[in-house]
């Protein structure tokens, strides 16, 4: 009998600890998630990012633009044709924004003070590149990123 009663103090006392460290939890409050998910910040943004900074390229083109692929947006004045431009002259293993290779025969042509830095992510890859019109393969390998940069002459972005 005094085996039970011990068995019995137990199951009580294993009862009263359980409930006392249920209402334990009761007392913490609980942190309700938030209705609306927090904005998404730029470089959290799925998709390839690219900025582009043009300078001295006159007519309202100086400018800083964000470009945003896959899909497209930002405050590039043709996001869309930019991405698609971009998707098509990517190829596996080449570097689309590598500058001219060294001892390349260029014409002395100058195409004009314009330059251009571009950062970012494309195709996974980080991107610094500056481009500028200096000479015929500077001003060539700029035209090749129209319309990720502003054309030259009068036919620029229009504002």
């Amino acid at each position: 009998m005094a085996a039970q009663s011990a068995v019995a103090a137990l199951s009580a006392v294993a009862a009263l600890s359980a409930v006392a460290a249920l209402a334990g939890l009761s007392a913490v409050p609980a942190v309700a998630a938030p209705a609306v998910p927090p904005p998404v910040r730029p470089e959290d943004r799925p998709g390839d990012h690219l900025t582009v900074v043009v300078r001295h390229a006159g007519a309202g083109r100086d400018r800083t633009y964000e470009l945003f692929c896959h899909p497209a947006g930002g405050s590039h004045p043709d996001a869309a044709e930019a991405c698609r431009m971009l998707d098509e002259r990517t190829r596996w293993g080449r570097d689309l924004f590598a500058p001219v290779a060294p001892g390349t025969d260029c014409t002395m042509l100058y195409g004009g003070p314009a330059t251009a830095r571009v950062t970012g992510t494309w195709a996974g890859r980080s991107v610094d590149a500056a481009y500028d019109r200096s000479d015929g393969c500077e001003t060539g390998r700029w035209d090749r990123m129209v319309p990720l940069l502003p054309r030259s002459g009068p036919a620029a972005y229009d504002q």
